[in-house]
């Protein structure tokens, strides 16, 4: 399925790796560019690389990307098979500090060129600052979480919490985030399995 956008990805990971357009360049041990198959279908953008994403070059590796795999896994989704992940920006900032405006700015061309390529019907903005990056408002991710929104390229953007606040809420009681995921992962595969 992959081959079509393999030499446009390529072409732009190859420009991203040797980026320098702001000063997460001089701290970063690796760019962070893409993890999972490109798919016209689901693609999710997250936030940021953390320690152990810039430490392997691959996006969601960690505990948090751990339990993310777990939570595709248990409604037949897998990173190898059905999805592309990639980041809002693609250096880790200093401490896991949230992206500084002119460093999403600065990234931002290989975002967009990412989304305009794979041009997927379902988006998922993992996180606050993904949600940001696409979604003009000033309410938080639990507000806007399991809604769908319109997106670029006629895609459907939802809004999903990311995995390392579902790592520091325990609770699977109904109501609680952990429940609140299911139900939009649920959500999410509906809708994949719809388009053609």
């Amino acid at each position: 399925m992959s081959t079509q956008y393999d030499e446009q990805l390529n072409t732009i990971k190859t420009k991203c790796l040797g980026c320098e357009k702001c000063s997460l360049c001089k701290s970063r041990t690796n760019v962070v560019f893409s993890a999972g198959v490109p798919n016209h279908k689901l693609m999710l953008i997250g936030e940021a690389p953390g320690y152990y994403e810039d430490q392997k070059g691959e996006p969601f590796v960690g505990k948090a990307g751990q339990l993310l795999d777990r939570i595709l896994g248990c409604v037949g989704f897998s990173r190898q098979r059905d999805i592309y992940i990639c980041n809002t920006i693609k250096c880790r900032p200093p401490e896991n500090r949230d992206p500084l405006p002119e460093e999403k700015a600065a990234c931002y061309e290989y975002l967009k060129a990412q989304v305009d390529i794979i041009q997927p019907r379902i988006i998922l903005l993992c996180g606050r600052v993904a949600v940001h990056s696409f979604i003009d408002t000033n309410l938080g991710i639990t507000k806007l979480r399991g809604k769908w929104f319109e997106g670029p390229n006629f895609s459907k953007m939802m809004p999903i919490f990311h995995p390392s606040y579902l790592l520091r809420n325990d609770s699977k009681e109904k109501g609680s985030p952990k429940w609140l995921m299911w139900q939009d992962i649920k959500e999410v595969r509906r809708v994949y399995d719809q388009l053609d």
